[in-house]
């Protein structure tokens, strides 16, 4: 008969309260009010008024840079800070190995190849890798601050100007982090963040591009709007005013419903990002001496939102135990939203990096990297485990039996060592 205290293994799990135990953002009446207000008020925006004015100014009063556009996606958001930036056939453009794809799939529908470089063991861009994949058709670097954590930016930005690159930042899971108490989006070219559910400011779906260069605003304007807002906002005088009308034929703007969710959680971010900053210190100071499990390591100069935290397993000081078997164990401790990143992977892994021309007749003769070209990628990510990051104190009790549960399972892994 198994003793074994693990739930798995027939014992008693530590958390009882049923699911999700994590849901993100957190509704308040006003977000309820600002969404039907504007349901009231209008459900589409041609031009930059209303919330959509409302929303890219307070955004950008928040970042600090002079000019935010709201888009429809993150994805959006992405495309059109790379067309803007001039991005275009033969170009290349330096990509993390590990991040979401989106960060560089936009770059094939441009012409431009995006080129990827390993990571180092923080899961973020590795310079010295990075610095053997320039050549003279480089135009950028981009900089992931994956689940929340600042990249380090004074490196980033000596290495840009070393090589004469455009420096471009994805900052999808990092609104409100900061480097040295400057945000994160303000540092390059330009940047694109994300506001789709789960991310620190949720729109439900939505996003932006943040730059403080007026041209490349009016080419972001461009790509995804047309007509009345490329109109009003393009100086008849500047040579692109005569395709205002028609911009470069898309239309990529933000629905003003997700506009107006966005700009009520805003005067609030301040409060979740000090908020989680507390719970995620508990966290990981919970977690810091439990064998097999590495917490991530931040930089004095930086503040993370903390989209996730990211957790690194060790199965070598676990007896070797498979991380799926670890995180089952958690689960049947009533940890569900432990996880394993999924659609934050090295890109090398999927067909359209290594085949591209398959659904992209464009990129047919591009010959993409194969499976283990990023080593050190492919590690973090197979090692990774992530865990939400509370914001509430009436929440403490979740934050705490999460990280219980995973030093329960890391205590008794022997026992589920065949």
């Amino acid at each position: 008969m198994n003793d074994s205290p693990l739930a798995l293994l027939g014992g008693q799990p530590l958390i009882s309260v049923a699911g999700p135990h994590f849901t993100w953002p957190p509704i308040e009446a006003a977000d309820t009010e600002a969404v039907a207000g504007q349901l009231r008020t209008a459900v589409s925006i041609a031009d930059r008024s209303g919330v959509v004015a409302a929303l890219e100014d307070a955004v950008a009063s928040w970042l600090g840079v002079r000019h935010v556009v709201t888009t429809c996606t993150g994805t959006a958001a992405l495309h059109s800070m790379y067309a803007a930036a001039g991005i275009g056939p033969a170009d290349e453009v330096i990509v993390p190995a590990l991040t979401f794809h989106a960060t560089a799939t936009p770059l094939f529908h441009l012409g431009a190849r995006p080129v990827l470089a390993d990571v180092g063991d923080n899961g973020q861009l590795d310079l010295a890798d990075a610095e053997r994949r320039v050549t003279a058709r480089t135009k950028a670097v981009v900089a992931v601050h994956l689940w929340g954590i600042p990249q380090d930016m004074d490196a980033l930005a000596g290495f840009a100007q070393r090589h004469g690159l455009m420096l471009l930042e994805d900052g999808s899971h990092a609104h409100g982090a900061t480097w040295r108490g400057q945000p994160v989006g303000s540092f390059g070219h330009a940047a694109a963040f994300s506001m789709n559910g789960p991310k620190p400011l949720s729109a439900g779906e939505g996003d932006f591009v943040a730059t403080d260069d007026t041209e490349l605003y009016y080419r972001v304007l461009l790509h995804g709007q047309y007509n009345k807002r490329c109109r009003r906002e393009i100086p008849a005088t500047h040579p692109l005013a005569p395709y205002a009308v028609t911009g470069m034929g898309l239309k990529l703007r933000i629905h003003p419903l997700a506009a107006a969710l966005a700009h009520a959680q805003l005067p609030r971010m301040e409060n979740y990002l000090t908020e989680r900053a507390a719970i995620a210190t508990r966290m990981r100071t919970a977690l810091q001496h439990v064998p097999g499990i590495r917490t991530p390591h931040v930089h004095g100069r930086a503040r993370p939102s903390w989209y996730a935290l990211p957790l690194r397993y060790e199965p070598s000081e676990l007896g070797g135990l498979p991380i799926e078997r670890f995180l089952d164990a958690v689960h049947a401790e009533g940890a569900i939203e432990a996880d394993l990143p999924g659609s934050t992977r090295p890109l090398n892994d999927h067909p359209l990096f290594q085949r591209p021309g398959a659904l992209l007749p464009g990129c047919a003769d591009l010959q993409g990297p194969a499976a283990g070209d990023f080593p050190v990628a492919e590690l973090v990510h197979g090692s990774t485990i992530k865990l939400p990051v509370w914001h509430r104190e009436r929440d403490l009790h979740l934050a705490d039996a999460y990280t219980a549960a995973i030093t329960k399972v890391a205590r008794h892994h022997k026992d589920l060592i065949a």
